[in-house]
């Protein structure tokens, strides 16, 4: 276990040894301490035995091993562990047939060794002759980023122990020829048959520690890789391009991974102005998913996300400045309306955004241009909450969504009723059931005051057949369709935004913070399931 923070020390290390001419060797583990202050360089560890003999048990001299530990494991030999963290506390647990059950605590958040008195006997044999005498922080390793490494960390090396007693080993390399020192022995091999990790679902830790040291940022995860279900999705991204093959694809300028601390996201970016789909003014990378059904035969999406960059440009008095929609059911007939839109808009200058969701009406009759939507809000204000000039925002929302702050949602439809839940750490949980198959808008009486205000003056005044969308066939999209575009809002106070576009010039919208960017860390797609 390796911390990514301050020091970046390791807080557990598990060790086997044998030595030469040995049919046993030794298991044990060790704890590196946190030292404290800026200087790392009084670092050490403390070793425990599990079976066989501790770190600490060395020859007493370059050829003179000392005795094969009784109870030790022989090459080949399976073992096992287990690593337990839970309210700063470490448990260990290591078994293997014929030997004894070993068990260990340690305290993470509180140090056994803040004090010079309190360095154990076996640090001073072995570490301190070499000036390695530090202390450790009171709070040991509380508040840092951890992260689990499993495999093969050879402790073996060619630097001459001169140097250091305890790390330089002056073992042979052949000057670095890989085959010459797997061909007489001097490598290290570790087989595992089965391995499992659980980590909290809001585990980050700091992604300069991968970038700068495992190398993992260079290398190339595809989004299939994050989200197994795409090969159910078609996408069009921000530039126009249409793929119907998602496995083993990105683009970098629109789709592609990230690492964050140590978990993989998928990344949907795309600018104000692009090239958009054939119903929309607005671009988007977005997934379109390959199924169709009706909401009698339902469908549920799920995803986790935080959206990392709204349009810093807009115009305060238009309700889709500054948004973007990270998830809708569209309709695939008659009108192509969209029964649920989800929302995250923040506006500039303000550190909490608004996640609401809209239902747009499958306006009755042939003309659909007195379609409108309605909002809900979710956490923060809902859609109709506008400025009363171009740079005039309303108040900030007190419960609302930070950028780069995570939630996840859940659409799920069954038998005609979509069931909407949604969930954010440190905000309260928030349902919403909705009927598709019966409409609450079939009269003009049926408007909602909200609609009133904020469609009807600009003559989208429509009803709703009465069956709303049953037996229409729909289906998901999800990712980063931008809601904030470069047309005059003198056209349309509700969808043009007359944001800055940089005449379509991608590279300089991403420059001036005119796009947006949507991260999902999970999602997936199936049927729908009766409501819990």
């Amino acid at each position: 276990m390796h911390s990514a923070d301050g020091h970046e020390n390791e807080p557990l290390k598990i060790f086997y040894k044998k030595f030469p001419g040995h049919t046993k060797g030794s298991v044990f583990w060790n704890y590196e301490i946190n030292t404290a202050g800026e200087d790392n360089s009084q670092r050490w560890d403390y070793s425990y035995p599990i079976w066989g003999y501790d770190f600490s048990v060395v020859g007493s001299d370059e050829n003179t091993f000392p005795p094969e530990p009784e109870d030790g494991i022989a090459l080949g030999e399976e073992f096992s562990y287990s690593v337990e963290i839970k309210e700063g506390m470490m448990h260990l647990t290591f078994t293997s047939d014929g030997h004894e059950t070993k068990t260990f605590a340690k305290n993470l958040i509180v140090s056994d060794y803040a004090k010079r008195s309190n360095i154990p006997e076996q640090v001073k044999t072995l570490f301190v002759p070499i000036g390695q005498d530090g202390i450790e922080r009171q709070n040991a390793y509380q508040g840092e980023g951890l992260f689990f490494k499993l495999g093969t960390y050879n402790q073996t090396n060619g630097k001459d122990p001169k140097v250091n007693k305890v790390w330089c080993s002056g073992a042979e390399t052949h000057g670095g020829d890989l085959q010459k020192q797997y061909a007489d022995g001097n490598y290290a091999e570790v087989w595992f048959k089965s391995a499992n990790i659980t980590i909290p679902d809001d585990a980050i830790s700091n992604a300069g520690y991968f970038e700068a040291n495992d190398g993992l940022s260079a290398k190339t995860v595809y989004p299939s890789e994050v989200i197994p279900f795409m090969n159910k999705f078609k996408i069009l991204l921000g530039n126009g391009i249409k793929e119907e093959n998602l496995v083993g694809y990105e683009h970098k300028d629109f789709f592609y991974t990230v690492i964050d601390g140590t978990r993989r996201w998928v990344v949907y970016k795309t600018p104000n102005s692009g090239i958009t789909s054939k119903n929309s003014s607005n671009t988007r990378t977005e997934l379109h998913e390959k199924r169709e059904w009706t909401p009698e035969e339902g469908g549920k999406l799920t995803g986790t996300c935080k959206v990392m960059q709204v349009s810093v440009s807009g115009d305060a008095r238009v309700a889709a400045s500054y948004s973007t929609v990270v998830g809708q059911i569209h309709s695939g007939e008659g009108h192509e309306n969209e029964p649920i839109k989800i929302f995250y808009k923040k506006f500039p200058g303000q550190t909490k955004g608004s996640v609401f969701w809209n239902y747009e009406i499958n306006t009755a009759g042939d003309d659909n241009s007195g379609r409108w939507d309605f909002s809900t809000a979710v956490w923060g204000n809902d859609m109709s909450v506008i400025g009363k000039d171009k740079e005039d925002y309303p108040a900030e929302p007190t419960d609302g969504i930070e950028l780069g702050e995570e939630f996840s949602y859940e659409i799920n439809v069954y038998m005609g009723i979509m069931y909407l839940t949604f969930e954010s750490e440190g905000h309260e949980t928030k349902t919403f059931t909705k009927n598709l198959l019966i409409s609450e808008y079939v009269s003009p009486s049926d408007i909602p005051d909200q609609v009133k205000r904020l469609f009807v003056p600009i003559g989208q005044n429509g009803t709703e057949r009465a069956k709303a969308y049953g037996g229409e066939l729909g289906y998901f999209k999800q990712g980063a369709y931008n809601q904030t575009n470069g047309k005059s809002p003198d056209t349309n106070r509700v969808w043009c935004a007359g944001a800055e576009t940089y005449g379509g010039d991608i590279t300089k919208q991403y420059e001036n913070g005119c796009y947006t960017e949507v991260w999902f860390r999970e999602a997936t797609v199936g049927p729908g399931v009766p409501n819990k």
